[in-house]
Order: structure tokens, then sequence, then C-alpha cells
């Protein structure tokens, strides 16, 4: 196939005619020659190469190119109110203007070193405003912002940190006896991440990591953020987008170079090569998503709810969890009517308990009528467990008569149970089950007899076992809870082990797959946007079988091609990095691999 090139705005598009194949012999200048006379007569080709993929990568890209002078910034870095230190950070040129202003007669800091100053008025020679401040000076661009950075670690007092907030725009260079916000001015939020963002300190995965850091609240969200703050991430999706580089200039030289040369190996051949990188290639984003997806877990926190009839416990479990009245307790059925929420930290991971109403047929209890309040309530309880991450079922122990009249425990599970707990199984719902209420048990029986009859009911329904042993459990009784005082911690346990399987990473090597559960949620959808790209030219070149010789007059080398830019793009959105690869990349690839 000869393929002829035709260029239109930023994507290259070919059009197919009939051509004798083969991989070229010619000497490499007379390749060369060629390349280049044609770049000349296609000059849009090589029109606009900075453009970046979002707005933010453009500005970054282009702030390389053409630098222009970014206004001094300064902000309280530590939180408002009275505290024994307050830190004040100054980034930008003037810098270095506003501490000999504010230190008049003094030397400057040396670079990275604490130094004890009096800090003054800068229109004021004899009003101090803090007499021992500390003073860090860092010079850029190797700083947290890439620019010069000053740090005035002062007295925490409320008047101290006004007077010197006020004092610093001041001290800056300005014109027509007030502050020039062109020069100085106080910084937007984030604004300090912001440039170091531009200024190449921080990627975008760095960016919200940092985030991440800030709003941690467990120990398992700490180490989600510690994964995601390193450069791991952007390396890896980095390298990725390099083998798809690599991949389509192989592409791109089949394109380019197949006219009047001598393959030594057919087209068909080469396609297949690729194929094969971009299908292994291929395996590793798909396991990067399932870890953002388990990451994301940890992040929002994992949601539990809890499921059951009318009186059988669960707010008074809720309670226990948390350690507090979070939800109101009465021997009245029906008492909880909407989702109740609560957030509690259990082994380092951060859980989202939801309580709800219980559910329950029209004939139990007898002659009770369910209101339109109490359906509405039932609803939402199914609905709630339906998106849950897991579904912590109570079955209460209820004492009833045998058929001689002695009282026996027994275990029910009520049809609208059943039918919220099928339509979970569908949904591939993770459900656990509890029973509740064991000091109601007789003297004869036991936790093992009762685990092992829950256990039987469960089978009888056609339900699936619980991923986890059946937990037995007393949520008021406090003689109960001082002869079995494990069954609450037991049940914890056993939910800090089914999180563990749920949050574990997935990959040939989990240790080295642990940053990939800090990718955020707009990491994983751009990386599923790659993975179809990637699953689009292997469609796009695989005719049947793998393995299978390919024709090459059958494979779209133009449209595959496109599918491998689209992919490399997703990644490089990741990390802010603009587009893929602009023309003069892929000839690098080309020249370097073929020339």
């Amino acid at each position: 196939m000869k393929l002829i090139c035709r260029i239109h705005s930023r994507t290259t598009y070919l059009q197919a005619v009939p051509l004798s194949s083969g991989i070229y012999k010619q000497s490499s200048t007379t390749l060369l020659k060629r390349r280049f006379t044609n770049l000349q007569s296609r000059p849009s080709q090589r029109k606009d190469t900075r453009i970046s993929a979002s707005d933010v990568g453009a500005r970054r890209l282009s702030a390389s190119t053409s630098p222009r002078v970014e206004p001094t910034i300064f902000a309280l870095s530590t939180a408002p109110g009275k505290s024994a230190i307050a830190i004040i950070r100054i980034s930008g040129p003037a810098s270095v203007k506003i501490y000999h202003n504010l230190c008049p007669r003094t030397p400057a800091p040396k670079p990275r070193h604490a130094t004890v100053r009096t800090l003054y008025h800068p229109h004021e020679a004899s009003e101090v405003l803090d007499s021992e401040a500390l003073v860090l000076f860092f010079p850029g661009p190797q700083t947290a912002t890439g620019e010069d950075v000053l740090e005035l670690h002062v007295h925490g007092g409320t008047a101290v940190v006004r007077s010197v907030l006020h004092a610093i725009p001041l001290a800056a260079p300005y014109e027509n006896d007030k502050p020039d916000p062109r020069i100085i001015r106080y910084a937007e939020p984030g604004e300090f991440t912001r440039r170091a963002f531009y200024n190449n300190r921080l990627d975008l995965t760095q960016v919200e990591a940092l985030g991440d850091t800030l709003s941690a609240e467990t120990e398992q969200q700490r180490r989600l953020a510690v994964n995601g703050a390193s450069d791991v991430l952007a390396k890896r999706y980095e390298a990725w987008r390099q083998q798809l580089l690599y991949a389509r200039g192989e592409l791109e030289a089949l394109i380019d170079f197949s006219e009047d040369q001598h393959f030594e190996d057919s087209p068909a051949a080469l396609v297949t090569s690729v194929s094969g990188q971009v299908r292994r290639l291929q395996t590793q984003v798909k396991a990067a998503i399932e870890n953002a997806s388990r990451g994301e877990l940890l992040r929002r926190g994992i949601s539990i709810a809890l499921l059951g009839a009318p009186n059988a416990g669960k707010s008074s479990l809720l309670n226990r969890i948390v350690g507090r009245e979070a939800a109101i307790v009465s021997e009245e059925e029906g008492t909880t009517r909407d989702v109740v929420e609560i957030g509690v930290d259990i082994g380092g991971f951060y859980c989202r308990f939801g309580d709800s109403a219980g559910l329950r047929t029209k004939s139990a209890p007898p002659n009770v009528e369910i209101g339109r309040i109490e359906q509405e309530g039932m609803k939402r309880a199914k609905e709630r467990a339906l998106v849950a991450d897991i579904v912590l079922v109570l079955i209460p122990v209820q004492r009833i008569s045998g058929e001689d009249g002695t009282l026996r425990s027994h275990l029910e599970i009520n049809s609208e149970i059943l039918a919220s707990l099928r339509q979970c199984n569908l949904a591939k719902q993770s459900v656990v089950y509890t029973i509740n209420k064991m000091d109601l048990i007789g003297s004869t029986e036991s936790v093992a007899l009762m685990q092992g009859l829950l256990q039987q009911k469960i089978l009888d329904h056609g339900l699936p076992p619980s991923p986890l042993p059946i937990n037995a459990c007393s949520c008021t009784s406090a003689q109960y809870q001082a002869r079995d005082a494990n069954g609450l911690q037991n049940l914890l346990d056993s939910l800090i082990v089914l999180f563990k399987a749920k949050t574990a990473t997935s990959g040939l090597d989990s240790a080295a797959w642990e940053s990939s559960l800090g990718a955020t949620e707009r990491q994983r959808l751009l990386l599923q946007h790659c993975s179809d790209d990637l699953q689009t030219f292997l469609d796009q070149v695989e005719q049947g079988p793998i393995g299978q010789q390919l024709d090459s007059e059958s494979v779209d080398i133009v449209l595959a091609a496109e599918s491998l830019r689209s992919a490399a793009d997703n990644l490089a959105k990741i990390t802010g990095k603009g587009e893929a690869a602009n023309v003069e990349e892929v000839l690098g690839v080309v020249f370097e691999k073929y020339v």
C-alpha cells in the first residue's frame, strides 16, 4: 500500500493507494533528505507544536518558552487563629527586597539557615512588628515553588500576624505611593502549588496527592497520600507514553518510508510486533485502573450498609461501633426511617456506616400495615445496600415455642430481606452476616450452633456464602458482653480483613504497584480512555486469533496510528504535559530507530 500523508489542523490524515511493500534498504542520507524535503513543503505540519491537551498544560509549556515575571505572592501558611507560631510564606522576585525592608541594617540570612530577626514596619523604623521572628530564605529555583521563597515564623497572636501581613506589601517596590498588585499581592487559594506546577516542581499527580495529604484522616489515607506524593506514578505514566510513542514511530516509518523501499520484514510482521507491545501495555494499564478503583475506597471511605428487620439491633450496633449515641435506640420498632450515615476509623480504614429502616413484610408484626413513610424508608434502605461496598446483615435471635412447648432460639430471614439480598448478589456486593441478641440463647445452645443454623438458612435460600465467618454478638446486654467481650471485636477484625482484601494491589508485583493505589478518580478515567484507545488499536490491527499472520493490505495503518496517538494523549493529560507527541518527537523516534 502507498500511504499519502495529508495534513489538516494538528491531526495527520493519510490516504492509502496500492503499492508494493518492503522495509527500506536505501541509505540514511536519502531518507533524511526525502523527509526534510517533505517537511519543508508542508509547513502546517510544524505549526503550533506547543499546543497542549489542556489549558493548564498549555500555560505550563508556554511558560518554559515565553517566560514572564509573575508578581510576588504571600499568605499565612498556618491555620488562622491564636497559636504559638504562625508561618507566613512569601514567594517571588521581590522576596529579597521585602526582607531588607522588614529587617533593615541586617545582612541577608544564609540560604536555608534559620536566623532570628526583629521585624520592623517598612515606613516606621522605630515600630517593631515582632521582636523575635525566625526568618528563612530559600533561593530559587530549588524551592517549593521554583521561585525565591522567604518564610517568616512569627508569634501566633492575632494582632502580630495581622500587622506583619499588612506590612509585607508595603515592603515591596511600589508606585504612586501604594502597593502595585502587579508586583506583590496576597496569594489566591492554591496559588503556591500552581506555581510549583508551572515551574516543574510538581506534576499533576503530585499536586493531587498533596490534596490527599492535607485531607487524610486515617492511617490508610495517609499511606495513600504518601504513595501518590512520590514521582513513581508520573514516571510510570511517562514510560507508558514513551512506549506508545515508539510504537507509533514504527507505524509512521511504515507510512513514510514504504514507497520504493525493500523491507527486511513484511509490514504485517511489523504490525504484529507492535500489536504484541500494545497488548502487554494494555494489561498494565488495566491493572492500574483496578488499583485506582481500590485506592478510591481508601480515599472516600468504605461504604457499609446495615441491613435487617425492624428492631434487629442495627442502631445499637452502630452506636457500639462509633462509641456514642449516634442513632436513636428504642424498643419500639421502626424508629429509623431515613438513612443515618456515620464515619468512623476502623483499623486505619475510614468507613461510612449507613443505618437505615428495617425491612419487614406486611404480615409482620401481625395486623400492622406498612405506611407510606415506612415504605419510603425501606426503599431507601434497599437502594443504600445496592450502592454500598459492603452489606452487613443483622439477624437477631428470637425465642419461640417448640412443638413440645419448650422455648428455643430461632433465626429468621424474611422475604423483604431475601429480595434485597438477591439484588445485592446480582450486583456482586460483598454481604457479611452477623447474629445479634446472643444474650437470648438458651443455656444449652452455643454460638457455634447458631452460626451453623444461620449458615444452613443462607444455603437453603440459595444465597452465596459469606466471604467472612458469621459473627455473633449482643449490643445491649451488659451481662453477655462481660461473658463474651470479644464478640464485637471479632466482627471488627473480620471487617478489617475484608477491607484489606478490597484495597490490596493487583499486578505482577504488588509491592511495585503499591503507588498505583494513589491514583485519583481523574487519573482513573484518563487511564480508562487510554485502555479503550489501545483496545481500538488492537481491534483495528488484529484479524482473527492472536498470532495469526496479518494481511498488510487489510490493516488501516493510519487509523491504527491515530488510536496510539489518542492513547498517549490521555497519558500525557494525567501529568499535565500536553499532547503525547508533536511531529518532531515522532520524527526523532523514526530517525533513531530506523535511520
